[in-house]
């Protein structure tokens, strides 16, 4: 069996990686980061190639592709750092699309596969969500809390703007009431999830890939530090750590697509590795480049704080590792 990307979705990843090598280098990244401002053209770029409509149906002005074509996206958007609301507004239209009735589908996704308009997705209490990546331009935002989703219109909602460890992706504190989306809030919420999985694996092999070629580099007493046999361990958990997100990722947006039934655990699977490969990984790099890996001059930093705040989004390894423990208790017979 051939578990191998397709010829059309290995031309997505590759287009991805050479346009985002170019507009979202690493000093771009960080001239986005220190003026607290995204690349506007950047994101006609992105508009122009469709890519905000990618897992939106035909009929709703997408390209109408799954979930497993809008992972390898984000990917690739995690390996480049790249500041943008595409994750965010990638998330609220999954939510749309899955659990939206269709009057809500009609009015939103349209503006949101074409990009001319964004989304926002965070999780609420009591009403209100503390921190939602990209709230404050976003056009609609879907609150979850206790299982159940709404549809906040910007207009109806109270958005401030806060910080956090990430300055390359804004955020804001949302509240607000709105309407509720009829559907499946659960499938729409596990998407999302998948969804942010699939860029900490891009930002775990980002991370992987600067710090293999820098312990090649680097050397101490005429021997690069790579030939040390602790460097070597190091290196070698975190590359455990990226494939066993990635697996654990693609299986969920292949389920997502393919089998939804089973999205459910996939979802919760690939966001606890992911989740724990995220802040495993990041850190090792940083520890990997030594002393210059404390640096702000040092780009390594800008992966660690996006995984910082991946890592916690929409729960943490530990909260998907408990309920992946009530999904499968569930499904253990009841004593006679």
């Amino acid at each position: 069996m051939n578990f191998d990307f397709t010829q059309e979705q290995h031309e997505i990843k590759r287009t991805a990686r050479e346009l985002l090598a170019r507009r979202s280098s690493s000093e771009r990244v960080r001239a986005s980061a220190e003026s607290g401002r995204y690349d506007d053209d950047l994101w006609r770029e992105l508009q122009e190639l469709g890519w905000p409509g990618i897992a939106i149906g035909e009929r709703h002005g997408g390209q109408g592709l799954g979930v497993l074509e809008l992972a390898i996206l984000l990917e690739e958007l995690g390996y480049a750092v790249t500041p943008s609301p595409f994750l965010a507004s990638t998330m609220a239209a999954l939510a749309i699309e899955h659990a939206g009735s269709d009057e809500q589908r009609e009015r939103w996704l349209p503006g949101l596969a074409s990009g001319e308009a964004t989304g926002a997705l965070g999780v609420a209490s009591d009403g209100s969500a503390d921190i939602v990546g990209d709230a404050d331009r976003a056009a609609v935002i879907v609150l979850v809390e206790g299982g159940a989703a709404r549809l906040v219109p910007r207009e109806q909602a109270r958005v401030e703007a806060v910080q956090t460890i990430d300055p390359t992706r804004h955020a804001a504190s949302v509240a607000g009431d709105g309407e509720p989306l009829g559907g499946d809030a659960y499938g729409a919420i596990d998407r999302a999830t998948l969804a942010v999985a699939a860029e900490l694996v891009g930002v775990c092999q980002r991370a992987l890939d600067m710090t293999l070629a820098y312990v090649k580099e680097r050397k101490q007493f005429g021997v690069a530090v790579g030939a040390f046999q602790a460097v070597q361990h190091r290196c070698a958990a975190m590359l455990l750590h990226t494939e066993s997100a990635r697996s654990a990722t693609y299986f969920a947006a292949w389920a997502a697509d393919a089998e939804p039934d089973r999205l459910p655990e996939a979802a919760s699977l690939a966001k606890a590795a992911a989740s724990t490969a995220g802040r495993e990984v990041t850190a090792g790099a940083i520890q990997a480049h030594g002393g210059v890996g404390f640096t702000w001059e040092a780009d390594v930093h800008w992966l660690f704080k996006r995984a910082q705040v991946d890592a916690a989004l929409l729960g943490g390894a530990a909260a998907h590792r408990a309920r992946l423990a009530r999904l499968a208790a569930a499904r253990v017979p009841s004593p006679a």
